[in-house]
């Protein structure tokens, strides 16, 4: 025995039982017709052909546009044609917000022309542009602590550190500089507004994005510049000259225009049972096809379900709903949650975060369905998939109907590839992997395998904070 064994086997034997190590319980046994349908939708091809046909068919899909009721349209036909059952489209009005030109360039003290796209709801500039000086914030937290007579008739920009993380992270912390960066140099009196945009490539290749402003105060212009040119304002305003920049943004409103939710069903035979909610979002920003925001968050889980659909019949009714008008707000989610509110829901979830690889789960379920999420980490484990520690309940489209104490489970993907994607002219098919495609919807019709068909009572729980 080496010493170093020595050492291990007298700290062992010196240790209380208490403090050591306790054996985890065993795994909860998977059901035989479960594993079979996971272990067959990893040959899953129809997620695949439908992000494909999507962005091809269609392309991007702006909302409350006419090429977002294509998509609408594109997607009934191939719900009715997969075989789901009580297939429909439920419109409401919101207002609609369309792209301009979109310019910029650094006139002083060195000229260069930059790379940007104006975010959702930013305001316009005249035809001609505005040239202003540009003071520089290196993080949103020093525009919050800047003086208003710092910022008062000048461009802002706010930069960030982001860095790719797996569980998406980053995108909280560093969003804010685009949620609400514009808003509050609004409030502050500057006439523009440029971020580096909210990514972690290095590509000239901005990502657009929604941006909001306060109750009263005016929307001003507002961009994102590639990450390449914000280094490059960076490096030119550490010379310690002067920097002032021409920008020529000119989005407008298109007034009310009509988005809509494509919803498809999966029967159950037990109404009292409640309803499986889940889906993605039909409608894309405007500069790429969409692909991995969010045609792949569809694919999957109408792909999941129609293995379901192709089976014995579910306990509960699944639900498949492709939400409108997620990206300006998430319109679809809160249209829904006021229609289909007060109908009984036993869960809540959507896949809304790319098409790579899941590897993560975590739920909300009550106390009396404990046993589901145990059942849930033995079946998803052969997938690579391991239960997080965290409460689950995420997503912008299904976050009203979580708000009203519907059950969660959250099938997390791999976010260290998403943000060199998201929002960028670079959404496109050749960004989704098939493999990890296929991956996903094995992981969800596992989840729907499990779920749809529990025995015990998926009452309502406290929403996560």
């Amino acid at each position: 025995m080496t010493i170093r064994r020595l050492l291990l086997a007298s700290v062992l034997i010196a240790a209380p039982a208490a403090a050591q190590r306790v054996a985890p319980p065993p795994p909860a046994p998977v059901d035989a017709r479960v594993a079979a349908l996971r272990d067959a939708a990893l040959d899953d091809t129809l997620a695949y052909d439908l992000v494909e046909g999507l962005t091809t068919e269609v392309g991007q899909r702006l909302a409350a546009t006419e090429a977002e009721a294509r998509a609408r349209t594109w997607a009934v036909a191939r719900l009715k044609a997969l075989g789901f059952k009580n297939v429909r489209v439920e419109t409401y009005q919101m207002p609609v917000w369309l792209r301009g030109a979109e310019s910029a360039e650094i006139v002083a003290p060195f000229p260069q022309t930059l790379k940007l796209v104006a975010l959702g709801n930013s305001g316009a500039t005249p035809a001609e542009g505005i040239t202003a000086e540009v003071v520089v914030f290196k993080t949103y937290g020093d525009l919050v602590a800047a003086p208003a007579a710092s910022v008062a008739g000048k461009i802002v920009y706010i930069g960030n550190a982001m860095e790719p993380t797996q569980d998406g992270s980053s995108y909280g912390a560093y969003g804010p500089a685009r949620f609400v960066g514009p808003g509050i140099a609004a409030g502050k009196g500057a006439v523009a507004v440029v971020i580096r945009s909210i990514g972690t490539d290095k590509h000239r290749n901005p990502h657009t994005g929604g941006t909001n402003f306060p109750a009263g105060v005016a929307a001003i212009p507002a961009a994102a510049l590639s990450v390449p040119d914000a280094e490059l304002l960076e490096r030119v305003a550490k010379r310690g000259k002067p920097v002032r920049m021409k920008l020529v943004l000119t989005p407008r409103s298109g007034g009310t225009g009509i988005s809509g939710n494509v919803i498809a069903e999966v029967p159950g035979y037990d109404p009292k049972a409640g309803i499986v909610l889940i889906g993605g979002h039909l409608d894309s920003w405007d500069l790429g096809t969409g692909a991995i925001d969010d045609a792949s968050g569809v694919a999957i889980t109408a792909a999941a379900a129609k293995r379901l659909l192709d089976g014995p019949k579910p306990r509960r009714t699944i639900r498949v709903v492709w939400f409108g008008a997620e990206e300006p707000g998430g319109f679809g989610g809160r249209d829904y949650a006021r229609v289909h509110g007060k109908e009984p829901h036993a869960l809540a979830t959507e896949s809304d975060f790319g098409a790579d690889r899941v590897w993560r789960f975590e739920v909300n379920l009550p106390v009396t369905a404990t046993a589901v999420g145990d059942r849930l980490a033995s079946a998803l484990a052969p997938l690579g998939i391991g239960r997080g520690t965290g409460v689950g309940g995420d997503g912008t489209d299904v976050g009203p109907m979580l708000a009203l104490g519907v059950p969660a489970v959250d099938l997390n993907q791999s976010g260290l590839r998403y943000f060199d994607t998201h929002h960028t002219p670079d959404d496109v098919l050749d960004r989704v992997d098939p493999a990890q495609l296929a991956q996903n919807v094995a992981a969800w019709t596992t989840m729907l395998a499990i779920v749809a068909n529990a025995p015990e009572v998926l009452g309502t729980v406290t929403p996560r904070k």
